[in-house]
């Protein structure tokens, strides 16, 4: 009888990316392009390709990286945001443990990087990220966090429609969630998607699972956890291996949160758990109380993000038509600030695993639970997202911060009010782009987290805001929402 071979538990300690060494770039893989690849605060991805040579030499000064004028956060879709000028330049130094193989473009790998002051800048120390650059801002708050005992894992579930045609927008097939005749053997799609899954294993991220999801043409990919900025660097990557293997074959891929008002959404639910550093892992919480399914770091961490959830969702939402996704009744995460074990009807879902079978399992077994954000959409940028909600949970942790919210067992929705104020859901979700926008400006403590970029990520909305509004028609407004997004 074959037996399985056996895996490590997941834990920050252990995961680590599975990225490639610079050295085997032209000697293994046969590499001859380098795309240099950032995120900007409109979740735009862009890169610029020098060839292995020239990447090389780049790597031989003592900071190797390329300049790019300072406007580059604020410059959306041809055009500049107020508070961005033609003035100035940073260095985006590259981070060399970022290199994974770009298996839609053969010959290529993409690297990732940290924006840079160029020359001395005052108050700040050379060679440090600058206060606008969203992977900087997330790699801080992570190291924080570090300070406080706590670690974190993340894994994304990210949702995409295939289209076969913009112009009238029409999906490859009607088929719904989970279907087998959203994958038949021998059809462009079936074949587009298992392009797709061998490609993010050969780039070397673990795919767990992918299935058709409920919206004609959509599909889900479900990628394995990582420590947040290395998950954030893979989901950048898992977006582009999706969106160029769909144009390889003539197909359109739409990460849009919403198409049409009779079918469902797509979503880039975001799982994360929250570990203790060292061995000593604290014991569950007492139990008859609220939040006896979690630890006492848990509970201080998601306390932290239920209390500035409203604002993140600027981040977690940022565009108008993020909001026509996030309705109650449609198990998206609902309208109300809330936490449930495995209610899909609450933004914050606890997803507590099975029960082992062991007799006698570990009574100080590290918790197994994560928390899955549901309240998150593919036109985001995962550093923004992720900075903005481990921010929140740090919040709580340094505060130790009590988790007023209790176990929200029936969608709160269908409570009455009474019932809600029982177990402390009484603020509702942000129900358009202007309440989150709002929400994010009159939240002091979490702008003191993220700093200056949440200046910048408002004028670049406002701009985008502008833009994707300014067709004539509905119809083109959301041709031009599936051509950026």
């Amino acid at each position: 009888m074959s037996t399985s071979p056996k895996y490590a538990p997941y834990s920050p300690q252990a995961i680590k990316a599975n990225t490639i060494s610079v050295e085997s770039l032209g000697v293994q893989y046969n590499i001859h392009s380098v795309r240099i690849t950032w995120v900007d605060l409109a979740n735009v991805t862009s890169f610029r390709v020098v060839p292995l040579k020239s990447f090389h030499r780049l790597l031989a000064s003592s900071r190797p990286g390329i300049t790019i004028a300072q406007c580059v956060f604020g410059f959306v879709i041809n055009r500049t945001a107020p508070g961005f000028g033609p003035i100035g330049e940073y260095l985006f130094v590259v981070d060399l443990s970022s290199i994974r193989l770009c298996s839609y473009a053969p010959g290529h790998v993409s690297i990732m990087g940290w924006f840079q002051d160029k020359v001395p800048a005052p108050g700040r120390v050379l060679g440090t990220g600058v206060p606008m650059c969203p992977r900087s801002a997330l790699h801080r708050i992570v190291n924080t966090a570090k300070s406080y005992n706590a670690a974190f894992l993340v894994g994304f579930e990210t949702e995409f429609i295939l289209l076969k045609s913009t112009d009238p927008i029409e999906g490859v097939n009607p088929h719904g969630w989970n279907s087998a005749r959203a994958l038949p053997s021998g059809t462009k799609e079936t074949e587009v998607i298992e392009e797709i899954a061998r490609g993010l294993i050969e780039s070397g991220i673990e795919l767990m699972m992918y299935h058709s999801e409920a919206a004609p043409g959509q599909y889900e990919v479900i990628t394995g956890p990582l420590p947040p900025l290395e998950a954030a660097d893979a989901l950048v990557h898992t977006r582009e291996t999706i969106t160029n293997v769909a144009s390889k074959h003539g197909f359109r891929a739409t990460f849009a949160p919403r198409l049409h008002a009779d079918n469902c959404g797509s979503a880039a639910h975001t799982h994360i758990s929250v570990h203790p550093i060292n061995s000593e892992h604290p014991s569950k919480s007492p139990a008859g109380t609220s939040d006896n399914l979690i630890t006492p770091l848990e509970s201080v961490f998601l306390a932290g993000v239920l209390r500035h959830l409203q604002a993140c969702c600027a981040f977690t939402l940022p565009l108008r038509a993020s909001y026509a996704r996030m309705l109650d009744g449609i198990w998206s995460g609902g309208t109300w600030v809330a936490w449930g074990r495995d209610n899909r009807e609450a933004p914050v879902r606890l997803c507590v695993p099975a029960a082992s079978l062991d007799p006698n399992p570990a009574t100080n077994a590290p918790s197994k639970n994560h928390f899955e954000i549901k309240c998150v959409d593919g036109t985001s940028s995962p550093y923004l997202v992720l900075a903005s909600l481990i921010g929140s949970g740090l919040l709580g942790i340094q505060s130790q911060a009590p988790l007023v919210e209790q176990d929200c067992a029936t969608p709160a929705a269908l409570m009455t009010e009474a019932e809600r104020e029982a177990v402390g859901v009484t603020r509702r979700m942000p129900m358009s782009w202007e309440e989150a926008r709002a929400a994010l400006k009159a939240d002091e403590e979490l702008k003191g987290v993220l700093g200056v970029l949440v200046d910048g990520f408002l004028s670049a909305g406002e701009l985008l805001d502008e833009l994707l509004r300014s067709p004539a028609s509905e119809m083109k407004k959301v041709q031009m929402l599936v051509e950026y997004f």
